[in-house]
């Protein structure tokens, strides 16, 4: 019986449009054919790896992101704890090297599979005004949730009894809930909290932004992930420390999702009333739709940006035009 890849083979060779209706396909086209099919799919799992690789390249890296960023929370934080270390094991500093890590070593596994998004927010942003295909959004960002759940859980595994040492055994509260996701400090608003998430997206995604304008100043092959080292270390020191610098909504929704299921209870999702919605997801996400509204408008010349479109110009006069005579 004929294999898959050679049915293909025949199926692609009846299709090609014949110079006459008696010309018969010689052994070499054949071969040629059949090659190319056995290059692009040597096996049977290549065809069905081909269709997980980017959603996978997206769990990946937000589980690496995790473990890295959650695994130096735990260490630094339950570390000063004298019941589990006779000394500290890090500083604040500490905490901001291992996320910009963590950051750069997912998008360093996932940037030449699936663009290295890692982050719901640079996925609907590209989505909305790059072309970035809609119809890979919801496995993008499922995939990127699911990367969240598990490398919160590695981490935890990892950390559990250290945990139980500070909590008590079997005991979960807030206090190390939020080694995994972020709690604002009291002192902050509600505004001033949606602000800081806000302000912290928008930074992130004008440098994300710039690293892929080839018009710019994008960094050499391969360094992206280095820019963004530098780009969370400064975001973390600089505007990190009120309400933990999620700046992606996957970091800590996909987190709190876990510690909901490990024992911390609804207290994750209830504080500061449904804080982990509008905080950490939507002031990310409407930052990142900002910031690449701003680049696009006034920096960025790519064809595949909506606002470099030939009807672009005229929309956005419209709008204006609109907007005048509804304020007169």
């Amino acid at each position: 019986m004929a294999s898959s890849e050679q049915s293909d083979c025949h199926s692609a060779l009846r299709a090609r449009p014949n110079s006459t209706s008696k010309e018969s396909v010689t052994h070499d086209e054949y071969v040629v054919e059949h090659e190319s099919i056995r290059q692009n799919y040597p096996n049977a799992w290549s065809r069905y790896r081909e269709i997980f690789r980017e959603p996978f390249a997206e769990f990946l890296g937000v589980a690496i992101l995790i473990i890295f960023g959650n695994g130096v929370d735990c260490q630094v934080v339950l570390g000063g704890n004298k019941l589990v270390s006779p000394s500290e094991k890090g500083s604040y500093l500490s905490i901001n090297v291992g996320w910009a890590v963590g950051t750069a070593m997912g998008v360093w596994v996932s940037g030449g599979i699936s663009g290295g998004h890692i982050n719901p927010a640079v996925t609907l942003a590209f989505a909305t005004f790059r072309g970035f295909p809609w119809k890979k959004v919801p496995i993008y960002i499922a995939a990127q949730l699911l990367g969240g759940i598990v490398g919160a859980a590695v981490v935890y595994a990892n950390y559990f009894h250290a945990i139980d040492l500070v909590e008590g055994h079997g005991v979960r509260t807030l206090a190390t809930a939020g080694l995994f996701s972020t709690y604002a400090l009291d002192y902050m608003t509600n505004v001033s909290c949606f602000f800081d998430e806000f302000l912290g997206t928008m930074a992130l995604l004008f440098v994300v932004l710039a690293i892929n304008d080839k018009k710019n100043s994008p960094p050499p092959s391969g360094l992206a992930p280095l820019v963004l080292f530098l780009l969370i270390l400064g975001i973390g020191a600089s505007l990190g420390m009120q309400t933990g610098y999620a700046i992606n909504p996957a970091r800590d929704l996909g987190p709190r999702l876990f510690t909901a299921m490990a024992g911390y209870g609804k207290e994750v999702f209830t504080f500061r009333n449904q804080y982990w919605l509008w905080c950490p997801v939507i002031a990310p996400i409407l930052g990142a739709l900002v910031a690449t509204f701003f680049y696009d408008a006034f920096l960025y010349t790519g064809e595949e940006s909506i606002l470099n479109k030939p009807y672009a110009a005229q929309f956005t006069s419209s709008s204006f035009h609109l907007y005048k005579i509804i304020s007169s």
